[in-house]
């Protein structure tokens, strides 16, 4: 690649990454100030899904699929990389939104005494409770972006004649959004909430060629 298309690569696509510095001052923000959630978020399901502290290692798998699809596309499918920044980006902003609209948060997040185990896995998910308040969880971000990462790639030109690289893009987005649940991150409604803010996209910017009839072809 020359110096001019990597300039063009540059500009104004990577730019768009900017909105990571607003996205986590804002996120961290909401995290220190809302202590006391209005509205607990509980599903009857979430006391049927047992605690397992291993999925942890998909739930951070988050952080390698973000900067290897955003990479991905940045360089080799600019299309499918706007697409990605607007329908993540945007969906992004409209959950911390919402969070500020419906302070929400969890409390079916177990201590480590109450588990009894002590394993590297159970480290990593006690570093996280650390640093990962079990506030603003609904929508989840984590199963939005990532339905977004998956969406967004399986619809790229790097995935178009490649089926098993679409479904390992899908599987490894299933494996994050059942991660957040088995580790207690985030509600089965928070994740289906997640999945729908990414979703509402998809009939807008992956509609079927053809789908949209020439005025006067209609039938009466």
């Amino acid at each position: 690649m020359s110096f001019a298309q990597l300039r063009s690569h540059c500009k104004p696509h990577l730019w768009f990454q900017l909105y990571w510095v607003i996205y986590l001052i804002w996120f961290f923000w909401l995290d220190l100030t809302i202590t006391q959630p209005k509205y607990i978020i509980r599903s009857p399901l979430d006391d049927f899904i047992p605690f397992n502290e291993w999925f942890v290692i998909p739930y951070c798998s988050w952080f390698l699929l973000l900067a290897g699809v955003t990479a991905l596309l940045w360089w080799y499918d600019t299309k499918s990389y706007d697409k990605l920044c607007l329908m993540m980006f945007s969906g992004m902003t409209f959950c911390l939104i919402l969070y500020m609209l419906l302070p929400n948060g969890l409390d079916i997040r177990p201590t480590a005494e109450q588990i009894g185990r002590s394993n590297p896995a159970m480290w990593v998910m006690q570093l996280l409770w650390k640093a990962d308040a079990s506030v603003n969880v609904c929508p989840s971000i984590h199963c939005q972006s990532t339905a977004c990462m998956a969406v967004a790639f399986s619809g790229s030109t790097l995935a178009k004649k490649r089926p098993e690289l679409k479904v390992l893009a899908w599987v490894w987005a299933a494996l994050i959004c059942l991660s957040t649940v088995f580790t207690k991150q985030h509600s089965v409604i928070d994740v289906f909430c997640g999945l729908a803010v990414a979703f509402v996209w998809v009939p807008v910017l992956y509609r079927p060629h053809g789908a949209r009839k020439p005025a006067g072809t209609g039938k009466f």
